[in-house]
């Protein structure tokens, strides 16, 4: 009964999230989620919570979660935003801040959300290519903008962008905001947190989803000038006062806390990705250089779809993305050292058996 849809509705074309399979004693590659569960110490403060209090609402503004994020990356609480999961502060950050007259710009392989999100709020915006190595050239920027906004290291390719970078971005472009979305910075790379104290065109959105282990909870966050993140509470208090609940404010303030955990699980996970990426190349596959909790890879002689539904039917999910440039990579998440081992015998019977 589409008659009964508003106008934009017909034109939006949705974001499709990784699939979430209903089946069990699946070894699941396909959506980046972190293969070690969050701290203990955030486990057994959430049950704590789970008390009469629940009756009434969580804090509108998160103060004791946006306390522990500005001690945590050296900044003050005035130049921090919550929200539910980072997908919903970048829905919050397109409508405040990159919506201009000139066209926004953002990679043409990238978090394939960002043209969903133009669809929603109509905003112009122009694809920059990635170079022929899938890497973000910083010299592709320098043209007329409205704002820019890229991943790092971007998805689905893993690839990092050197913050020398991003500091000559930000130079290049005094006037436009730059939204740097680094979902998966803490896997290998440096974050650009530091410089929103000399630009105040700079927004850093992050995610508790990978790193921390809590995709479950659904808490992002952006640190920026007060005056970006002003924006950003002025568009969240005109559309949902209280989009984190006590249980996640809770076990996010906690997760800063445990920082030893925080780390152990991040090490694990780089030296997961490091030994799978040896492996791959050992069975022929084109691995590009990834800082994130996932790898991207191509056979030259073995058909991407082909790889991906002979695994599926050995129980291992990994991404492929139908789209030009990148049809022939598979996106894989780093799982535990079993799981690795297990899709690495699984191709190594597919690539040369």
């Amino acid at each position: 009964m589409s008659r009964f849809w508003s106008p934009i509705v017909h034109a939006l074309t949705p974001y499709v999230p990784g699939e979430q399979p209903k089946l069990t004693q699946l070894i699941k590659l396909n959506t980046n989620e972190n293969p070690y569960g969050p701290s203990p110490k955030v486990l057994a403060a959430m049950q704590a919570e789970l008390a009469d209090t629940l009756r009434l609402y969580p804090d509108p503004n998160a103060d004791k979660l946006k306390a522990a994020i500005a001690a945590y990356h050296d900044v003050s609480p005035a130049q921090v935003f919550v929200g539910n999961g980072s997908d919903e502060v970048l829905a919050h950050a397109f409508q405040a801040l990159l919506k201009h007259n000139a066209p926004l710009l953002f990679p043409d392989i990238t978090y394939s959300f960002y043209p969903v999100y133009c669809g929603l709020y109509g905003i112009d915006y122009r694809t920059v290519p990635l170079s022929d190595t899938l890497e973000i050239r910083g010299e592709d920027y320098r043209q007329d903008c409205g704002a820019i906004i890229f991943p790092n290291p971007n998805a689905p390719t893993g690839r990092l962008l050197p913050l020398a970078v991003i500091e000559a971005l930000l130079d290049e472009h005094p006037d436009q905001v730059v939204v740097v979305d680094e979902a998966y910075i803490d896997f290998g790379g440096e974050s650009a947190i530091p410089l929103v104290q000399r630009y105040p065109n700079l927004l850093v959105v992050q995610t508790l989803s990978k790193s921390r282990s809590l995709a479950g909870l659904r808490v992002g966050f952006a640190i920026g000038h007060p005056a970006l993140i002003e924006a950003l509470d002025r568009v969240k208090n005109s559309f949902n006062s209280y989009p984190l609940d006590r249980l996640a404010i809770t076990g996010a303030v906690v997760s800063f806390e445990d920082e030893a955990y925080f780390q152990q699980t991040c090490q694990a996970v780089i030296a997961s990705r490091e030994t799978l990426s040896a492996a791959l190349t050992e069975l022929g596959f084109e691995v590009l250089p990834s800082a994130a909790n996932f790898v991207f890879a191509r056979h030259p002689k073995h058909d991407a779809a082909t790889l991906a539904a002979a695994l599926r039917e050995r129980a291992i999910i990994v991404r492929h993305f139908r789209q030009t440039r990148i049809e022939q990579y598979l996106r894989i998440s780093i799982g535990t050292d079993a799981e690795c081992g297990a899709l690495v015998s699984a191709l190594k019977e597919l690539v040369t058996g």
